[in-house]
């Protein structure tokens, strides 16, 4: 009895292998062949019409796909090295009127550029590229406190008569929108679901206020004491927030000095910066309206080498902050380098203040 053919196993010449053709065009392709031989012109007008407008549908997808991951790659990078603007320019200069405080002109040109020339990173919520920045945000919170603490001492101390008077109106509503959280978008859900006011709009109203003190100081309606004690007590608070920033360096350079990447030594860094170059930019303006004083107590020298140290501090910006090991040969510590200025700055403020006091 004959067996049948196995069409699986027997290989008969005499049947058409699939994807072998002949040259009389015999036999079946191959998937593969089948798939990018072209069909003749004919042939594709009749058999693939109705296919058309899915391909069509289908090549829109993928572009548009295309499109949108081109956009998010570029748009977080390319629009972060636009937004990264460090403001650290230690020449920068505010005009003041006439009998004005030319610190007080100084601190509202920090918040002007900072919120309306420049725009507030810390608060920006993902759709924005900035929310993936990570230095200056902290830089800017920096100078924020800078101004703020500042705002306090007018309110308190120099913008009153001994203490004993009413608190300025103006100078008490500047101190109170610094307050603000620097977090704070149109929208805070932890607080509410409707818009609330943003970070930008408290601190631009802070502005305001502190434009129409310096104005009316002008005028002679507002009070500016030019005491030393005054003056000592402003940097006394300075001196108590830069130790602050040195314990914090001094425990980030013990405990994750060395580390090869610590990713959150460029966070203190140039949130210390930030505040380091607001008191600097401050306190020089600071000098000026207390110039009587200085020289009074010959105090003059002595503020010029504290200023020399802050601004020092204040002018670091190394391309990559670095943790190393403080005895280490290759990898630098940045946080340690700004803690020698902020140590010799904090023992120049001391001298001042005990000049200040006799």
């Amino acid at each position: 009895m004959a067996r049948k053919a196995d069409p699986l196993f027997d290989d008969d010449s005499r049947r058409p292998r699939r994807g072998v053709v002949d040259a009389k065009g015999n036999g079946k392709p191959g998937r593969l062949t089948r798939l990018f031989r072209r069909k003749p012109r004919n042939q594709r007008s009749a058999a693939g019409a109705d296919t058309q407008p899915r391909r069509l549908r289908g090549r829109i997808a993928r572009w548009t796909l295309y499109g949108l991951a081109a956009v998010v790659l570029l748009y977080y990078p390319v629009g972060m090295a636009v937004m990264h603007r460090i403001g650290d320019d230690t020449a920068m200069t505010a005009p003041a009127e006439k009998g004005a405080s030319r610190a007080v002109a100084m601190a509202a040109a920090l918040i002007r550029r900072e919120t309306v020339d420049h725009a507030w990173t810390p608060n920006d919520p993902f759709i924005y590229p900035s929310w993936a920045l990570d230095n200056l945000p902290h830089f800017q919170v920096g100078i924020r406190d800078a101004v703020g603490r500042f705002a306090i001492e007018m309110a308190d101390k120099i913008g009153r008569n001994r203490g004993s008077s009413a608190v300025d109106k103006d100078l008490e509503d500047a101190m109170g929108k610094l307050r603000y959280s620097p977090y704070t978008w149109v929208w805070d859900i932890s607080v509410s679901l409707l818009p609330t006011s943003s970070t930008e709009a408290q601190y631009r109203a802070a502005l305001r206020s502190l434009l129409r003190y310096n104005a009316r100081l002008a005028a002679g309606a507002a009070t500016f004491e030019r005491r030393a004690d005054n003056l000592q007590t402003l940097i006394d608070r300075v001196n108590a927030d830069i130790g602050s920033d040195s314990a914090r360096i001094a425990d980030r350079v013990e405990q994750f000095g060395g580390i090869v990447f610590d990713t959150r030594s460029d966070n203190l860094f140039y949130r210390t910066k930030g505040r380091v170059y607001g008191y600097y930019m401050i306190l020089r303006e600071l000098g000026a309206d207390f110039a009587g004083i200085l020289s009074e107590k010959q105090a003059q020298k002595v503020w010029d080498n504290m200023m020399e140290s802050l601004r020092r501090a204040a002018e670091l910006q190394p391309l990559i902050v670095r943790n190393g090991a403080p005895d280490g040969m290759i990898q630098p510590n940045h946080l340690a380098a700004q803690g020698f200025f902020l140590l010799r700055a904090r023992t120049q403020l001391k001298e001042v203040s005990d000049i200040l006091q006799r």
